[in-house]
């Protein structure tokens, strides 16, 4: 078999970086690991082909070669992984689909015409779907009844990448999360269990890419690195030595539980076995919501406090932050706000809340028979959506509290002051002193169009760019590449607050910044 496989493009979001990307003659921030995970699982004399739609689209000639398609996608790749399998189609090529979004809407890849949809995950999934391939059948639809072994899995087709057009690497260690937030989709796509790999098997994964040449920074994409302490901390302690004899040719950036400010001990792990941030989903400061949502690990400690206590182990933070919980009290946006002040986070990411497909919040929703039909994030594949179900407090007033937000937040100058401060606020981290944040080879384009943005053309916040940089220089150089890269991010989220605040627009039908909202939306917000 010839098989073309293709990763979907990405719209304009949060994390795209899209300006950033531009200043460093990048093209994605991490490559596709379950795709090319995949490919890993496909059978030796296959003949493929890959292509990340996001760094160097496919060509006739792909078309022409290949005897099947497969692709893999995310919720926000909705439109393109859709027009992919309509072109497939069009051409006479079989088609395979997998991955987060066909999981959870299988019905939207059938009524585009895949022929196979390999679901769940594919260490089970991928040899139901290469049997069916060798019984000649023409369509199947493979599911597991249980999650798999992932020690078995085989290490992904790192070989295949245009590695030089990515940001990051990106490996896992582990899948599921033993917590159980209601809005979440990872523990119904996979599990309360958190299954890891060995560390033996992730310093292979680690080798692969030491061998393939790539020096930098490494995305661990687990949804919670944490989910199993014990075997993070084995995992850990293999993983330091390694890295000493190297001399740490990456660093590590993960996704945690905040409950991670509980170990001093793991922190410390991480700090010594390069690890250099962090995302934290904190979601909200009102303590009465993370007890609606179930977020209960958010509310053991003081959230502040728990913050401080990540940036004194030498770990930046990046943190998520959600609007719309039911029973939320008027101010939400204005209180998220504050907390990101108070803590200098430089990026937080806000989002409206969304039911997402087989979460609890989606089955209670439905019950309660609040689910809107066509609107949200499921139907448009997109993060800047109102919700989609009826909310217990005016939607005007979420929607308008959104934008505000996400206006004020990522002004200039308040996006430049919690740069800076969150770089004052970390411990320096011995181990990565000689180690830069940049993608490598790109350093100094990135530099030289920052400092000619932000140091020379933008006026506005030329002389606090230029005081900043300076200070940063003289008490902390150690920090000069993160504060550097942080504030060369800044264009992006310039421009995405701008995208996000049209999109608010046109789903309401009016600015929430400048108008009042007229009667129909009134209404609707009432329910």
């Amino acid at each position: 078999m010839k098989a073309l496989l293709l990763y979907p493009q990405f719209p304009k979001t949060f994390w795209s970086y899209d300006r950033f990307m531009e200043m460093a003659s990048l093209k994605a921030t991490i490559p596709p690991l379950g795709i090319l995970t995949v490919a890993a699982l496909l059978p030796q004399d296959w003949e493929i082909r890959f292509r990340d739609r996001n760094v160097t689209p496919e060509t006739d000639a792909d078309w022409e070669w290949c005897d099947i398609v497969i692709l893999s996608a995310m919720l926000a790749q909705k439109p393109d992984f859709h027009a992919m399998i309509c072109k497939a189609v069009q051409l006479g090529k079989k088609v395979a689909v997998g991955g987060p979004y066909p999981t959870s809407v299988p019905q939207d890849a059938l009524d585009s015409g895949a022929d196979y949809l390999i679901l769940d995950e594919g260490e089970i999934t991928v040899p139901m779907f290469l049997e069916a391939i060798a019984q000649n059948q023409s369509h199947g639809v493979f599911r597991a009844t249980e999650k798999p072994d992932v020690t078995l899995s085989p290490i992904p087709r790192f070989d295949l990448l245009q590695r030089d057009q990515y940001l990051m690497m990106a490996i896992q260690f582990s899948r599921g999360c033993p917590f159980n937030c209601e809005f979440c989709d990872i523990i119904s796509l996979y599990g309360r269990k958190p299954r890891t790999k060995s560390p033996e098997q992730t310093l292979a994964e680690l080798q692969t890419l030491y061998d393939l040449g790539w020096r930098g920074s490494i995305f661990v994409v687990d949804d919670n690195f944490i989910g199993n302490q014990r075997n993070v901390k084995l995992m850990l302690r293999e993983l330091i030595p390694w890295m000493q004899q190297r001399q740490y040719p990456f660093t590590f950036l993960t996704e945690a539980s905040v409950n991670l400010a509980e170990d001093a001990e793991l922190l410390d792990l991480m700090a010594k076995a390069g690890f250099y941030g962090v995302f934290l989903g904190i979601e909200t400061p009102d303590q009465d919501s993370l007890q609606v949502t179930r977020k209960v690990q958010n509310t053991r400690n003081p959230l502040v406090e728990a913050c401080r206590t990540i940036n004194r182990a030498g770990l930046m933070i990046y943190a998520g932050f959600i609007l719309g919980f039911d029973g939320e009290r008027t101010g939400a946006g204005d209180r998220i706000q504050a907390f990101v002040e108070a803590t200098s986070i430089p990026q937080p990411m806000l989002g409206i809340l969304q039911a997402l497909p087989n979460t609890a919040l989606w089955d209670r929703l439905k019950q309660e028979q609040r689910l809107f039909q066509n609107q949200g994030v499921t139907e448009v594949g997109d993060q800047n959506c109102l919700m989609n179900f009826t909310p217990t407090r005016p939607l005007a007033e979420v929607a308008k509290e959104y934008v505000q937000a996400l206006w004020t937040m990522y002004e200039p100058s308040n996006y430049l002051k919690r740069c800076f401060q969150h770089c004052l606020s970390i411990t320096p981290n011995p181990q990565l002193q000689q180690n830069v944040y940049f993608p490598p080879g790109k350093s100094f384009k990135l530099v030289a169009r920052l400092l000619w943005l932000q140091g020379i053309k933008r006026a506005g916040n030329r002389v606090q760019f230029w005081q900043q940089l300076w200070t940063i220089f003289r008490t902390k150089p150690q920090f000069l590449n993160m504060y550097l890269g942080l504030c060369a991010a800044g264009e992006h989220f310039l421009e995405y607050r701008t995208i996000a605040r049209q999109r608010i627009v046109q789903q309401l039908g009016y600015d929430p910044l400048v108008t009042t909202p007229p009667e129909k939306v009134l209404v609707m917000s009432n329910g």
